[in-house]
């Protein structure tokens, strides 16, 4: 099954834009999960920094790279999409 990760590079947001605090606060809220933050920011900087956050080849990037991110990153992301997909999809 296809990782489908749209709404990771969204979670991510990697820092693309300085917000003042409360729009950011807002922004960290619409985009999601701070554990896709924490766990895949080096992931992404190490394997995908080329690439905008919102820009849809983020996704192939990830996939891609699947089996050379971090333990923690892989976890955060299939815990992240059971959450975004409750009746399966995740990663076999």
């Amino acid at each position: 099954m296809a990782l489908k990760l749209t709404t990771l590079a969204l979670a991510l947001g990697v820092a693309a834009v300085s917000l003042p605090a409360a729009a950011e606060q807002a922004q960290q809220t619409r985009r999601g999960n701070e554990t896709l933050k924490k766990y895949c920011t080096g992931d992404y900087l190490n394997y995908c920094g080329n690439l905008a956050p919102e820009d849809p080849a983020l996704d192939v990037c990830f996939e891609k790279n699947w089996k050379s991110l971090s333990e923690n990153c892989r976890r955060a992301i299939d815990a992240y999409q059971a959450t975004q997909n409750p009746k399966g999809g995740k990663r076999g």
